[in-house]
């Protein structure tokens, strides 16, 4: 994806797919997605079709061979998630193993960071679905608190609360821990598996 010179930019955006390249928001049997809807950005490689140039044709593995299970349906499932609006511009979500399901709801951790980051008292947060009976699983926020802040139930709540108003009510966190660091990779991406493992 790319904005190009003569494409406006929307903010927030991915932009739109690079022309020779068929992009597009799919459901986990490669239908096309309709505008607003949550699928797998996914690249046509439908063999009628050239094969998309530089696009490989499976991950490596270690005991030798390609695991091509990404290849389904004629498309490459990237592993991350968007919708499409209907001029055509991806908008992220997050990564498919990322997203946590409860009560039948898909809810992005991105989404609830970006609710929780617009609070004064957090400066950093990182949200994972943990195991429940009930909901599937739950939305847990881990939150860095910003200089002059101390973590209680009180400020827990409150973070609940401005979750709920900043996104749609079912995405806040039901439970909220508030730590020092965050488990991150060289890049600086929030390692969420780890973060899983160490809520059991």
């Amino acid at each position: 994806m790319a904005n190009f010179p003569d494409l406006p930019p929307r903010v927030g955006s991915m932009g739109q797919p690079v022309p020779g390249f068929d992009v597009s928001v799919v459901d986990e049997e490669g239908s096309v997605q309709p505008a607003g809807e949550v699928g797998h950005i996914a690249v046509r490689t439908d063999p009628a079709r050239p094969w998309p140039p530089g696009l490989f044709r499976g991950y490596e593995q270690p005991g030798g061979g390609l695991d091509t299970s990404a290849f389904k349906h004629g498309w490459y499932y990237t592993g991350d998630l968007a919708t499409r609006d209907p001029d055509g511009y991806l908008w992220f979500v997050g990564r498919a193993d990322d997203l946590i399901t409860s009560s039948g709801y898909r809810i992005s951790p991105f989404e609830v960071e970006s609710a929780l980051i617009e609070h004064p008292a957090v400066q950093e947060s990182a949200a994972i679905g943990v195991p429940d009976a009930t909901r599937g699983e739950l939305v847990k926020a881990y939150v860095i608190l910003a200089p002059g802040f101390q973590p209680s139930d009180e400020l827990a709540a409150e973070l609940q609360t401005f979750c709920k108003a900043q996104t749609a009510p079912y995405k806040y966190p039901r439970l909220v821990e508030f730590c020092r660091a965050l488990p991150k990779t060289i890049s600086g991406k929030i390692r969420r598996v780890e973060l899983r493992e160490q809520s059991g």
